[in-house]
């Protein structure tokens, strides 16, 4: 299986912010896994800390 994972991150945010409110959509990602099989067709969209949605996770076959 293949994990996808594509984000945009806000182009006019400083590289520190960027990189926060990334570390921060990965650590909230990490802390669901749980909740999902990891079969391929899973997959969900990925929200930044304003709720807005930046992009998209999914498994597919390799």
């Amino acid at each position: 299986m293949k994990f996808v994972l594509e984000v945009t991150v806000d182009e006019g945010a400083s590289a520190q912010d960027r990189a926060g409110e990334l570390g921060r959509i990965l650590r909230y990602w990490g802390g669901n896994l749980r909740h999902y099989a990891l079969e391929p067709g899973d997959g969900s969209a990925v929200y930044d800390s304003g709720y807005q949605e930046v992009g998209a996770w999914r498994i597919v076959a390799s």
